[in-house]
């Protein structure tokens, strides 16, 4: 993918582990073999595909090792062994000439979701070694092979530093696939990560670089790289056309508003059905005091990340390019910085939104979802999408009702729903649908304004409130919001995420293009 640092190379060879070429080559630092949990009546772990072999050919008994290392063969369960060399040159090892590294890795079940969890450890185990083969998945479907190295790349990636600007792998530099796999299988994986790559990169960036102009530059050079078309609104633009929500939310920043389009038209089919228009929006708060209505400091500190949205509906649009999926989809990406200053919007200011509905503001905190419904509109009354798709790191309320390992999914359109949660669970990103209760409507009534851009008589639903907020400025379009307050965020780093910004949303969308729209 354009303007992402090179993933770790994924190669495919045919052969198994009792007669392969590939484990005599004097590049290869490791041997990664599978081990499974315990049979019923059983202690020890099972050896998988592979492992067997390898005890054959290194001469050893791998059983009685994966037992004394406490090995469970629960996915993710990594332990490393490094073989003694040969004291002297008149010495000959069973193993002479192999990998002197063996690396035994629990896959559970073997399920999907399991083998994303084996291909992370394993590329965080391997850190800092040139070549790794496996025959993790020698004997696995696509679906698998697809999995674990997703896993293994997404394991790869550390965030950029000042020093070098750019991600670091985290792993081995060449995976290499022992067994018969489907190259397009490989291929998909590494669309995938290069986009989560993207968006996390972008995500992490500190904000007195990423200022709503950056991003814009930045979208706009991965964009053309990619030979997408792209257009940017400035200040002035913004200002013509009515985008009163971007313009109040950035009127307290020294760095002015942006608004991205970022268009991806597929090849035209001889054959099969038309393709749909997808717009993705994402919020891009590119900072968060809280404007006017300011952060506690503590609360501040992650603000740098607000944008996650945006990023994640950017690196969207460029995977499904590198991806060549079938539909057009367009991001739209609202970019503002929410500081406060002698310019800042108020509480109790009206607002007036592209389009011209008026919102009445009672807390400049609540800030994204005044983008959002100005980018909302725009793509409702000039893109004509057939699905419109919104992306934001928006509520707390989200995260007290989900933690980090769920997205909250709101639609009323019960097809889009399942298929977003079906690529969700494909995919390792988890949605949760969350209900648009209508009981709720009334406490966005206002009586300066056309709507109350929060809840004015005190229900606390503030996700649901937030998502009927949104839904005004939708039109009549299949619509979907998922609010990804929690797990764009990661406390720890933990199987596939790194520490801090995750990317969640990149890789449940792409599954979702891929597929059916609707379930």
């Amino acid at each position: 993918m354009p303007g992402v640092p090179a993933l770790p190379e994924v190669l495919v060879v045919a052969g198994a582990v009792a007669t392969s070429a590939a484990l005599t080559d004097g590049d290869v630092d490791a041997l990664v073999l599978p081990l499974a949990p315990p049979a019923d009546g059983d202690t020890d772990p099972q050896p998988r595909t592979g492992t067997a072999d390898a005890a054959a050919r290194y001469g050893i008994d791998l059983s009685d090792l994966a037992e004394r290392l406490h090995a469970t063969g629960v996915a993710g369960d990594v332990h490393s062994i490094d073989l003694p060399r040969p004291a002297g040159s008149g010495v000959t090892l069973p193993w002479t000439g192999l990998p002197t590294r063996l690396v035994l890795v629990g896959i559970g079940a073997g399920e999907p979701d399991e083998l994303r969890k084996a291909g992370a450890a394993v590329s965080r185990k391997t850190r800092g070694l040139r070549t790794v083969v496996t025959t993790a998945v020698a004997r696995a479907g696509a679906e698998s092979v697809r999995a674990f190295v997703e896993g293994y790349l997404l394991g790869a990636y550390r965030h950029p530093t000042r020093a070098t600007g750019t991600p670091a792998p985290a792993a081995a530099e060449r995976l290499v696939l022992l067994g018969a796999h489907p190259a397009e299988a490989v291929e998909q994986a590494r669309v995938i990560a290069a986009a989560t790559w993207t968006a996390r990169e972008l995500t992490v960036t500190p904000s007195d670089t990423k200022s709503p102009a950056w991003l814009a530059d930045r979208a706009s050079a991965l964009a053309k790289e990619a030979g997408l078309e792209v257009d940017v609104l400035g200040p002035t633009e913004l200002a013509q056309q009515g985008f009163g929500g971007i313009l109040a939310v950035g009127s307290g920043s020294a760095t002015p508003p942006r608004l991205v389009v970022v268009r991806y038209t597929p090849p035209a089919r001889r054959s099969g059905p038309e393709p749909a228009h997808v717009v993705l929006v994402g919020k891009g708060i590119t900072y968060d005091t809280g404007g006017l209505s300011i952060k506690p400091r503590e609360s501040m500190v992650p603000m740098k990340t607000d944008m996650a949205g945006a990023a994640v509906a950017l690196s969207t649009v460029l995977g499904a390019a590198a991806a060549g999926v079938r539909h057009r989809v367009t991001a739209v990406l609202p970019l503002a910085e929410n500081a406060f200053g002698a310019s800042s919007y108020r509480p109790s200011d009206v607002l007036r939104m592209y389009g011209g509905t008026t919102v009445e503001v009672t807390n400049t905190d609540a800030e994204g979802r005044l983008v959002l419904a100005d980018a909302l509109t725009f793509a409702d009354q000039e893109l004509e999408p057939d699905v419109l798709v919104d992306v934001a790191t928006l509520t707390g309320a989200a995260t007290m009702a989900l933690g980090r390992t769920h997205g909250a999914l709101f639609s009323a359109d019960d097809a889009l729903a399942r298929a977003l949660q079906a690529a969700g669970e494909a995919a390792g990103e988890r949605l949760w649908r969350m209900p648009l209760v209508e009981d709720y409507r009334p406490a966005l009534r206002s009586e300066v304004a056309d709507i109350h851009h929060m809840a004015a008589d005190g229900t606390s639903a503030g996700s649901v409130v937030a998502a009927l907020f949104l839904q005004r400025f939708v039109g009549t379009r299949t619509w979907a919001h998922l609010d990804i307050a929690g797990p764009a965020r990661s406390g720890t780093a933990a199987h596939e995420l790194p520490e801090g910004a995750t990317g969640f949303g990149t890789r449940v969308l792409l599954r979702w293009l891929s597929g059916p729209l609707a379930g």
